[in-house]
């Protein structure tokens, strides 16, 4: 079930205790896992009035709309709730490299089993 492109999506989200939750942004045309970043209510509201990726930053303690200093944009295609109400997963069409490092993916590095 894809969540509706409307605030009033926003009363099913289970936000944690700091007010954030995980969101996942996928290609939506791959499916490749691209990032994970954090989301309050104002940033989650602004993503689905926008249809742009807009997410909080932990460490900056501020709101942070993906691709405004870096030009590497997240135009949202889908924005889907999980069953429990506390991931949100975003189905973008990405512009750019997702991650900071410049990679199409923050997920490039591969954890081997030892031996």
């Amino acid at each position: 079930m894809t969540v509706p492109f409307e605030p009033a999506a926003l009363g099913d989200v289970r936000f944690n205790e700091a007010g954030l939750v995980p969101a996942v942004a996928q290609a939506y045309d791959t499916g490749e896992v691209l990032m994970m970043a954090w989301m309050n209510r104002e940033t989650l509201a602004e993503t689905l009035r926008t249809g742009r990726a807009c997410y909080w930053s932990r460490s900056r303690q501020a709101f942070w709309r993906k691709g405004d200093t870096s030009g590497h944009i997240q135009q949202v295609r889908e924005c889907r709730l999980d069953c429990d109400g506390d991931t949100v997963l975003l189905l973008v069409e990405q512009t750019g490299a997702a991650c900071h490092t410049g990679a199409r993916s923050c997920f490039f590095r591969r954890m081997e089993r030892e031996a």
